[in-house]
Formats: structure tokens, C-alpha cells, sequence
């Protein structure tokens, strides 16, 4: 019980710190994002190995994990899907989006349940069926308003989702399979910041200390709240970690609102509405399901 209550905390900390990134990038306006996801990954990697010595996980374990082409396979397109995700919501922050951003992780779940279906013929509850019928209410809402898909919601969701699932395949521990990933997309990173230096093109290396120390502060500061997030999931159930889920993208809704000042118009508060509502079904079930559980226990 204090395992899980204690995996709770976790889990509620990694989304508030999640959804409280918004703070930081507004430090970096209209930041080179090819640059920032560039230095994020180069800086990941020192990182996790310090974060894999916390946990005493051996570079040995490593070593035999990089052995398993399948699985180096897997992890590879696990951080491309990563870098997708955290580009899209990088961009999106610092180019005065962060509501997008908001939204983009409240539809998250549902990707994550269609390819749930496709891939595990999970079957959809009463609840999860209305969200989804709500969800595509809400997003062709928007379509019909502004003409166009609310894209850089959609890419967010649906690359985060498909990082969730290609996790699935991977029969390493979260730890060793993110610091994996990072190993294996370093190269293409340290290869892009060379090209930018040498073309003098690069905000990076022409910006001040300062700037620079906020570029690399991109790894810590998205790293951190993902290895809260793995820790949480092997301490806490599924549903919790579902439940808590939102507290990321509602916190970025409420700093796009009133510390961003973001426009809440009418199409997209209708959009955000139609969502709410679903997840809110979602919700009420799940914890109606997990009471359940509980008294039988």
C-alpha cells in the first residue's frame, strides 16, 4: 500500500513538472527548435548515465542490450517518435502555442486507445466509445470553423502515442531503453550542431552563455519528469497513471489562458468542451472500475 501510494506522488510530481515546462521555454522565444531538440539530445546522455548509476543499473546491462538488433531497431524509432512529439511541443511553446500544445496532450490518450485497438484488439468501454465520438466532434469542430486541422495538436498526439506503443515492444526496463534511444540519435545530433557551427548558422554557438545553458537545460528538464514518469509506472496501477495523466495538459491550459494570455475563443473553447466531456466519462469510470476492484480486494 505505501508502495503505491508512494508511486502516486510520483506520478502526480512527473505531470506537474510536465506540465510547468511551458515556464521554462518561454525564456527561449522563438527558439531554433532544430537546435534545442539538438542540444536536448546531446545532454541526454551524460544525463542518463548518471541517472542509470543512481539507480545501479550497469553499463553491462547496456552492452548486452545494444547486442539485440530487433530491439536497438525498436528503440531507434522509440526516440524518433520521441524527437516528433517533443519538436512539435517544443515549437509550439515557444512560438505562442501553448494551448495547441495543451491540446495536443489531451487527445493523446485517445490515439493511444485506437492503437490499442488496432494493434492489441483491446475492446473500447461505453465511455471510451462517447470520448472518442466526442473527440472527433471537438477536433471537426474545429476543422469546420477555421478550415484547417489544428495539426500541430494532432502530430503531438498521435507521435507521443506511437512512442507509447513501440515502448510496448521493447523488452528492456524504461531506464536503459531511454538512454538507448538517446545513444543512438546522438550521432545525427552532434552531426547536425557541426554542420550548423561550421555554415555559421547556428543560434547556439553565436548566442551568449547564458542562452546556451538555457538550450542545454532543454535534456534535465524534459529528461526528469520522464523518469519520474517510468519510475511511477512500475510503483502505482495503470489507472492512476491515467487519471493523473491530465494534470499536464490542464496546467498548460491554465498558463496559456492567464499567464500567456493566449485567446480562448469561442471554436476552440466548443472544441476543448466536446474533449472535457469525454475524458470526464472516462474518468468517472475509471474510478467506478477501480473501486470495484478494491472492495473485491
Amino acid at each position: 500500500m505505501f508502495s503505491r501510494i508512494h508511486g502516486n506522488f510520483i506520478a502526480i510530481v512527473a505531470f506537474v513538472l510536465w506540465g510547468l515546462l511551458p515556464l521554462y521555454f518561454q525564456f527561449l522565444p522563438l527558439a531554433d527548435t532544430n537546435e534545442l531538440l539538438a542540444m536536448r539530445i546531446i545532454f541526454s546522455v551524460p544525463l542518463m548515465l548518471l541517472i542509470l548509476k543512481c539507480f545501479k543499473i550497469s553499463n553491462l546491462t547496456i552492452s548486452m542490450a545494444m547486442k539485440y538488433k530487433k530491439a536497438l531497431c525498436l528503440c531507434f524509432l522509440a526516440g524518433l517518435f520521441n524527437c516528433v512529439s517533443l519538436y512539435t511541443f517544443t515549437w509550439a511553446i515557444t512560438h505562442d502555442q501553448v494551448l495547441a500544445a495543451s491540446l495536443g496532450y489531451f487527445i493523446n490518450p485517445l490515439f493511444s486507445v485506437a492503437l490499442g485497438i488496432v494493434f492489441f484488439k483491446d475492446k473500447l468501454s461505453w465511455a471510451q466509445q462517447i470520448a472518442v465520438i466526442l473527440a472527433a466532434f471537438g477536433i471537426g469542430y474545429q476543422v469546420y470553423a477555421y478550415g484547417e486541422l489544428p495539426w500541430v495538436s494532432l502530430v503531438m498526439g498521435c507521435s507521443f502515442a506511437l512512442y507509447g506503443l513501440t515502448k510496448k515492444f521493447i523488452q528492456f526496463d524504461s531506464l536503459t531503453s531511454m538512454s538507448i534511444e538517446v545513444t543512438l540519435l546522438m550521432p545525427f545530433a552532434l552531426g547536425y550542431m557541426l554542420l550548423s557551427f561550421l555554415s555559421q548558422t547556428s543560434t547556439v554557438f553565436s548566442s551568449d552563455f547564458s542562452t546556451a545553458v538555457l538550450y542545454a537545460g532543454a535534456a534535465p528538464i524534459t529528461l526528469i519528469p520522464l523518469v519520474l514518469f517510468a519510475v511511477a509506472v512500475k510503483k502505482t496501477t495503470l489507472t492512476m497513471i491515467g487519471l493523473t495523466q491530465y494534470i499536464e495538459p490542464s496546467l498548460q491550459f491554465l498558463l496559456a489562458i492567464f499567464v500567456f494570455h493566449e485567446v480562448l475563443d469561442q471554436v476552440k473553447l466548443v472544441s476543448f468542451s466536446f474533449i472535457w466531456l469525454g475524458l470526464l466519462l472516462c474518468t468517472l469510470e475509471a474510478l467506478i472500475l477501480s473501486k470495484r476492484v478494491f472492495h473485491r480486494a
